[in-house]
């Protein structure tokens, strides 16, 4: 079966598109073409329809690419990068546009992240791909959509719903580094008449995490150890009203030993490993009632409840490294420890009336969606660290948010196949916190987002769009100031405007697709997060967020796919990015004025690519071949520490049947050397506390083999 057929058959009959869904027909099922559906979106729409820049990793390529955890396919999406301050993906930048890393209360996310309808935003860490049908990246502020938490734009997932059909199966993974995956699922109906379907997967990651500590001898200080399960029941009440739960529960038992005094990365010397904990249990449920006239009426239910905690040794050595130093004259001494505990729970709610084709406006031209949405969430946190047995920061803060939104979107057809999409969402958020430092905060603000969006269909192979939305993300507080920085203690929303042209198209009678964005942001009063060392005391960070003066990011992504035969698939993307301050200046920790006017931003490559091919042959060989890369990027706004450009080379080749796949699989073939975070201070007093460069490094190459099973 070739690769259209294999990967578009099922979705091919999927008649959930725009407000001209009417009017397009779907292909026999041997000449049917791909459809990729944005489930994302309100209306479930065909990308190729959807006027925005928006990347789908699909499940044929999350198969294709052997990718256990979102890990492993990040880098496939353009104009996307992320900060390895954790033991997996936490924080994301999309167009430049995010966090780098969250070491205090008051969680106030730039790039939302949801799996299956549960907000995840800043909690991205557990993220399996097992029986993962697609990811789903949405660029540019979703004002409409998702409000606050998606200034820079969305992160979606979304996993494989129940079958009426029985279908079950079972995958092992071995490798390199101690490498073992075990997962399975289960998907069918539960009653005869097939109104109730269940669906459950469950997979149990374990490897060593590529680091020997030298001191203890060991070799599983920066150990992965997760685990991750999921249910689905489906239930069709009546002909007019269906019911989704769905269950999820991850629990990542992480170590957390990466930096090194010396820079290489991988021989770490520490006494006191640090750990990176994420136990994440949540629960969705939604209702579609499609009995009304004129009207759908959906029902989404979340709920979250996240522990997670994050501790490092901060010296990143021992007592006998230390001791065997000169510092002044004597022996060193030197010991520090950092540890952070956090509890969140999060509990949304939303309503969302949608007009069905009875019911649509404006002499039938409009479909039209209005919505009300609700979100508590809060957060405690337990800070400590320790400096040479004495405590150094100890702080526990309470934090709670609730947030109100109304919004509505209109999809007006304007003849001569132009489409009109306008959309707007008003939001109020209340929040509170306090701490035991004396901090007491309670601000609340209105916001309000939207877009307006012109598409045309040029042809039945082209459609391009033009699009303006505006983004936007709470203003808040800094906790734990000194006197000297008194003026910081609060800082302002963020807004974000953004201009977007695209062509998406298909060429070559289907065998090539391309989508194509440029786009131009204007950011207003942009929320930087800054850092000092205190001179003072070398041990500790001073963190705050402020605004600086607006600043313009500009750039294009091109995402191309091409069957090149039935046998052959080239896919690949591109990103170009500018991404710089406007008007922004602060002041290094010895009082001196540095100007990061017109500097490129942190986590901001100026390209990122990726290319991939994908052989199957009609006797079931197959190889898929993938390399990824970006260029060179700061790694903090607060100083001028860059990574180096890299490129890095994954395989996967084997056997597959009907009902079983055999394969070995190789990532990072190069064994490139390459960051993912920096930092630049001083950390060793035998040299004085003297700024330097410290990298932490991603996972080097890996070698395993994979046995999957599936059965009917």
């Amino acid at each position: 079966m070739s690769f259209k057929k294999k990967s578009s058959l099922a979705l091919a009959i999927i008649a959930s598109f725009h407000a001209n869904a009417d009017q397009i027909e779907v292909a026999p099922a041997d000449e049917a073409m791909e459809v990729i559906v944005v489930n994302a979106d309100f209306n479930q729409i065909n990308i190729e329809r959807m006027p925005s820049s928006v990347t789908v990793i699909g499940e044929q390529q999350i198969k294709d690419e052997g990718a256990q955890h979102f890990e492993d396919v990040l880098n496939s999406i353009a104009n996307f990068n992320w900060s390895g301050g954790s033991s997996r993906p936490r924080y994301f930048q999309i167009r430049g546009v995010g966090e780098q890393e969250q070491y205090q209360g008051a969680p106030n996310s730039s790039v939302g992240y949801v799996v299956d309808d549960i907000d995840l935003s800043g909690l991205g860490m557990v993220s399996s791909m097992y029986d993962m049908q697609q990811v789903e990246v949405l660029r540019g502020p979703q004002g409409t959509q998702y409000g606050a938490n998606a200034l820079a734009g969305l992160i979606y997932l979304k996993s494989n719903d129940p079958t009426e059909h029985a279908e079950h199966g079972a995958k092992v993974s071995l490798g390199d580094d101690d490498l073992r995956t075990f997962s399975g699922f289960s998907s069918g109906a539960i009653t005869e008449s097939g109104k109730v379907l269940y669906r459950v997967a469950l997979e149990k990651h374990d490897q060593n995490g590529f680091r020997t500590n030298e001191y203890l001898g060991r070799d599983d200080t920066n150990k992965r150890d997760e685990l991750t399960a999921r249910a689905k029941l489906r239930w069709y009440m009546t002909d007019d009203l269906q019911a989704d739960l769905t269950l999820m529960h991850a629990n990542f038992d992480n170590g957390y030993d990466v930096w090194t005094l010396d820079n290489n990365g991988f021989n770490t010397l520490t006494d006191q490993p640090g750990v990176d904990n994420q136990k994440t249990t949540g629960a969705g449920l939604k209702f579609i009632y499609s009995g009304g006239e004129g009207f759908e009426l959906t029902s989404l239910t979340s709920f979250a409840k996240t522990d997670h905690r994050h501790m490092y040794d901060g010296d990143w050595a021992n007592p006998d490294y230390w001791g065997g130093k000169d510092c002044e004259g004597e022996a060193c001494q030197y010991d520090y420890t950092w540890d952070k505990k956090a509890n969140r729970q999060t509990i949304t709610q939303e309503f969302r009336f949608t007009s069905t084709e009875s019911g649509r406006i404006w002499n039938g031209t409009t479909d039209w969606l209005v919505g009300l949405y609700a979100m508590n969430l809060k957060e405690d946190n337990d800070l400590y660290s320790e400096y040479n047995t004495w405590p150094d920061e100890v702080l526990v803060s309470e934090y709670d948010a609730t947030n109100y939104a109304a919004f509505m979107q209109f999809d007006t057809q304007l003849g001569n196949d132009y489409l009109l999409s306008t959309g707007l969402r008003i939001e109020r958020r209340v929040s509170d916190y306090k701490d035991t430092n004396g901090d007491n905060f309670d601000p609340s603000e209105n916001m309000w987002g939207g877009h307006i969006a012109l598409s045309k269909a040029i042809n039945v192979d082209h459609n391009a769009y033009a699009r303006i939305a505006r983004g936007y993300k709470a203003g808040g507080f800094n906790m734990t100031l000194p006197p000297e920085l008194a003026d910081k203690k609060e800082f302002t929303a963020e807004t974000l405007y953004n201009y977007e042209l695209g062509l998406k198209s298909s060429w070559l009678d289907g065998n090539v697709d391309t989508n194509i964005a440029l786009f131009y942001m204007d950011r207003r009063d942009q929320q930087v997060s800054a850092s000092l060392q205190d001179p003072e005391n070398q041990q500790r960070f001073i963190l705050f967020t402020e605004n600086a003066g607006s600043s313009n990011n500009y750039g294009a992504e091109v995402d191309a796919k091409w069957y090149a035969s039935d046998n052959i698939e080239v896919y690949g993307s591109l990103g170009l990015l500018n991404a710089t301050y406007g008007d922004y200046k602060y002041k290094d920790k010895y009082g001196s004025e540095v100007d990061l006017s017109g500097r490129d931003l942190a986590h901001s490559p100026k390209y990122t690519y990726s290319l991939g091919m994908t052989y199957f042959s009609d006797a079931g060989w197959f190889a898929n071949l993938n390399a990824s890369g970006k260029s060179d990027f700061y790694y903090s706004d607060s100083n001028d520490s860059k990574s180096e450009a890299y490129t890095i080379f994954n395989a996967r080749m084997g056997y597959e049947t009907d009902t079983w796949s055999a394969y070995v699989w190789g990532r990072n073939l190069t064994d490139e050397k390459y960051g993912v975070r920096g930092f630049f201070f001083g950390n060793e007093p035998d040299q004085g506390w003297v700024d330097k460069q410290y990298i932490r490094y991603a996972d080097p190459r890996q070698i395993g083999v994979t046995f999957d099973y599936k059965f009917m």
